[in-house]
């Protein structure tokens, strides 16, 4: 009989590794890293310990290059997945999370390696650019359902309001008008989509459980559109309070919304969108703290910067632990 033998290419083709793995999760990059700009900001008001940003911040990294390399191992091994996942009406605007992560690492980064974090964000900023420039192009080119009209819509074009964030720290020359490009255009589009998504949530079905969390991406035009503003002007004008204001009410409306949510729905890792807007808010009630300098704005700042801590750590820790028992795949889905 003749032996009969697989190829070199069938025998060491790998099967699909995390195709389950969604691209929303690097929202957690995101919420860490707004959580340890929140507590730089009240380290330089307040006193606190440095050393708790920057721990903060090394766990972001950590968490990114975990991501990356899981993600990347879900291209090479399952290829369609990722196709299908970039093609779907709302999951696609997700792919967002991963450009809007690399905008902000570089506030961790800029202590350890500052060119290596100028890198970063240049090339972080244009795939933002080109990401927003091919999300609206495909929102314009073919017919869009309004039951997709979730709060993921804001992720790709407002996500342009992350643009400026890190500037003040990177020193970089010429950003003055590369800034007001991505303000202006996040701003913008800001107020029809978040009026589409209002109108959607109004008149149509409610949200899946599993998608309930996102409905706080919400208050990122307004929280992240003000600390956007103040780092692109470098001060607080009556325009960038209003939008400080708004953002409240908006956060406050949202967290009574979703205030029953770990009764009312199983623990996903979609619940990590949820962590960027709460860091977010912290961060733009930090820095109206340190504007106003009154009791009443750092009473506000130091709730919200303790609510966004304990809602960040209790996500972690969950999460952590579903990956320790082997529950990743189902808390995916």
């Amino acid at each position: 009989m003749l032996a009969t033998h697989a190829s070199p290419t069938t025998r060491w083709k790998p099967g699909p590794r995390f195709e389950y793995l969604p691209v929303a999760l690097f929202g957690s990059v995101m919420g860490l890293t707004g959580l340890s700009a929140a507590w730089r900001l009240a380290a330089a008001r307040y006193g606190v310990p440095e050393l708790i940003a920057d721990a903060i911040g090394w766990i972001a990294l950590a968490t990114f290059l975990a991501l990356a390399f899981a993600y990347v191992t879900k291209a090479v091994t399952a290829w369609p997945s990722v196709v299908a996942e970039f093609r779907h009406p709302v999951a696609g605007n997700l792919f967002g999370t991963v450009l809007i992560s690399l905008l902000l690492l570089p506030l961790v980064l800029v202590r350890l390696n500052p060119l290596v974090a100028k890198a970063m964000w240049i090339m972080a900023a244009i795939g933002m650019v080109a990401f927003a420039w091919l999300i609206v192009s495909r929102w314009m080119t073919s017919r869009q359902q309004v039951a997709h009209a979730t709060p993921a819509w804001i992720v790709p074009v407002v996500g342009l309001l992350d643009v400026p964030l890190a500037m003040p720290a990177l020193d970089l020359p010429y950003t003055q008008t590369p800034s007001l490009f991505a303000l202006s255009i996040g701003l913008f589009f800001a107020v029809p989509l978040f009026s589409l998504i209002f109108a959607r949530l109004a008149f149509e079905e409610p949200l899946a459980p599993a998608m309930r969390p996102t409905l706080l991406i919400l208050v990122a035009p307004f929280t992240v559109g003000f600390s956007s503003l103040v780092a692109t002007l470098g001060r607080i004008d009556a325009l960038a309070e209003g939008l400080f204001l708004i953002g409240l009410f908006v956060f406050a409306v949202l967290v009574g919304v979703l205030r029953d949510l770990p009764r009312c729905c199983p623990f996903r890792v979609s619940w990590w969108a949820v962590s960027f807007p709460a860091a977010a808010t912290a961060v733009a009630a930090l820095r109206y703290a340190a504007f106003r300098q009154a009791a009443p704005a750092d009473a506000l700042a130091l709730g919200l910067l303790a609510f966004a801590t304990i809602l960040i750590g209790a996500l972690g820790t969950r999460t952590l632990a579903g990956i320790l028992r082997g529950e990743l795949r189902a808390l995916s889905t």
